[in-house]
């Protein structure tokens, strides 16, 4: 009898459990959750990833002298010329982390459907600039292991020279641009375009002028024929074609939330960057500058009337700490340093402001260079410098309607600057104008200002400098990847150079 009962319990305890794991995965399954994820929303991951990082104000701008902040702490970088590995890691992480880990998602997803090209040729030209940021930036780079720890499983990814990784850029740049179809699926998702597949051609072929004259130093036939073909393929021209990415209260812009928030009172415009502006009349100054006049303190700022008047601004001089730039503030007849120019937080530097990738301006300045050179033989010199001045004169109004400069100051200074533009003095005028066109693309602006020269700076003086008389040339690897990645980081440190801000990238001639 004990038997029987004991054989019945075991049998209902087997209908239980069965009758328990009935439905188990249906129940268990979340029905709301996407089972995959369309990767055109993965490309808008990695457009809005390539935002620049706040590093580029406390390096990149302040090398190019435009923006600097006299305090040390976390803000130690161009201000005094010093390494500071928290800082320059954040391009490497930026553009490696947010930009490519993204696209070589959307490649993976894509490469084997045709109905996506479009969609596959956009993700490769996004990523190819992403790698042209970071091998500008550090030099030798991992490019074609590089972001490949979750779909190649590589962790360890072998660095390649910078010299070797350019054609690459080149070729993955002008064959993703010329495949790129109108007839095939519009990418309506896209967030930088619409899936606008002629303004992502013209986006593609700007991104290849530019890496063409990159090397216009090093590789000039690489570098004429780079132009030419980016050239005939259709660039940027004018400013409705622009490639920058749309912030607003949801997706917002990095720097502009920095200069708004426990930084607001610690960067300022430098003297060479106003007295350049205000020795030209160049009506940007008041588009970009603010001064609270008679500041003596960051929330006495808020107290002290401002002023968008050119004539009442005025820069920090280069090699200041905030000590130091106590007593030239003094000197030079204000209340203290926080009496100097700012960028205007209300206007450029908002939360909200665009974050421009590549512009007219840019891109008519370089065909400027490029047909001063011959490399290509269409329009004029002087034609295409004049259309980037009032191009970058125009464009101020994207940041803010406060900021716009007429249509009768923007000609009187581009007919101005045209004078200027006299044999051998070209090149000088082309990339001076590039320096300010580029204002705020501090990755741009400080590759373009190693390769041209201009415009003609004066090292930072601060005694401490790690690059004594001299400017920064690369950023510094990150602490973690020479740790972790020691033997192809020591090898790519054997290939081009010391570890420091000091050792030149390979097309900085």
């Amino acid at each position: 009898m004990k038997k029987i009962l004991k054989l019945n319990l075991l049998v209902i305890s087997f209908i239980l459990v069965a009758s328990c794991d009935s439905g188990f995965d249906e129940i268990n399954t979340n029905k709301t959750a996407a089972l995959s994820v369309d990767p055109a929303f993965i490309l808008n991951r990695a457009t809005l990833g390539y935002a620049y990082p706040t590093s580029t104000i406390t390096f990149e701008t302040g090398i190019v002298q435009q923006i600097i902040s006299p305090n040390s702490g976390v803000l130690v970088g161009a201000n005094f010329n010093q390494d500071y590995r928290p800082s320059t890691i954040l391009n490497w992480q930026t553009y490696y982390r947010n930009v490519i880990k993204n696209t070589r998602d959307v490649i993976a997803a894509t490469e084997s459907d045709p109905a996506r090209s479009n969609l596959y040729n956009m993700a490769r030209i996004l990523q190819a600039s992403a790698f042209m940021i970071l091998t500008d930036s550090y030099g030798d780079i991992p490019y074609t292991e590089g972001g490949g720890g979750y779909i190649d499983q590589i962790f360890f990814p072998v660095y390649e020279t910078q010299e070797s990784i350019y054609p690459k850029i080149i070729q993955e740049l002008t064959e993703a641009s010329a495949a790129l179809d109108p007839l095939k699926k519009v990418e309506t998702a896209d967030i930088l375009y619409v899936g606008n597949i002629s303004k992502w051609k013209k986006f593609g072929y700007s991104l290849l002028l530019r890496a063409g004259m990159r090397l216009s130093n090093v590789n000039p036939t690489l570098a004429a024929s780079t132009a030419s073909a980016a050239f005939n393929g259709g660039v940027i021209l004018v400013n409705t074609d622009n490639a920058y990415i749309k912030h607003d209260a949801n997706y917002t812009n990095l720097n502009g939330v920095m200069l708004n928030g426990t930084e607001k009172s610690n960067f300022y415009l430098t003297k060479p960057f106003v007295d350049a502006l205000k020795n030209n009349s160049d009506p940007r100054l008041s588009a970009i500058a603010v001064r609270y006049i008679g500041a003596t303190s960051g929330p006495d700022q808020d107290l002290k009337p401002k002023s968008y008047l050119a004539a009442d601004q005025i820069g920090l001089p280069m090699g200041h700490n905030n000590i130091t730039a106590v007593a030239q503030a003094t000197s030079d007849g204000l209340a203290s340093f926080y009496d100097y120019s700012q960028l205007d937080r209300a206007r450029m530097a908002k939360t909200t402001s665009p974050n421009f990738m590549v512009t007219a301006a840019q891109t008519n300045l370089l065909l400027a260079e490029a047909r001063l050179n011959g490399w290509i033989t269409s329009g004029t010199a002087v034609g295409y410098f004049k259309a980037g001045v009032k191009e970058a004169m125009d464009q101020m109004a994207t940041f803010d309607a406060g900021s716009t400069v007429s249509g009768a100051n923007r000609d009187t200074y581009a007919d101005a600057r045209e004078l200027l533009f006299t044999p051998g003095n070209e090149l000088k005028e082309i990339n001076y104008e590039y320096w300010i066109a580029s204002f705020l693309n501090g990755p741009e602006a400080f590759a373009n200002f190693r390769r041209s020269g201009f415009p003609v700076l004066t090292p930072n003086p601060y005694s401490g400098s790690e690059v004594p008389g001299a400017f920064i040339n690369r950023l510094t690897y990150p602490t973690t990847e020479i740790s972790s990645n020691s033997v192809n980081v020591q090898a790519a440190i054997a290939d081009q150079g010391p570890d420091n801000l000091a050792t030149k990238v390979w097309w900085h001639d």
